[in-house]
């Protein structure tokens, strides 16, 4: 996204919807990214490249709310 990051667009979406639940996914390695203070600890984040399995139950964890 040429003009915001996720996580900017994540923030302009919850402030419109607080209740939104959100599954944040890079390339970059969770450890990359919270070096660069992007991912709060409360973030459910998933790692490029990702099987079905693996994202089917990282959604289901984020619409469960278990981070």
């Amino acid at each position: 996204m040429p003009e915001m990051n996720g996580r900017e667009l994540a923030g302009r979406l919850k402030a419109v919807c607080p209740d939104l639940k959100c599954l944040y996914m890079s390339g970059y390695t969770a450890d990359v990214i919270a070096h660069h203070g992007v991912l709060d600890e409360q973030v459910i984040f998933i790692q490029k490249p990702f099987s079905t399995r693996d994202l089917a139950l990282k959604l289901r964890e984020t619409l469960d709310g278990r981070h």
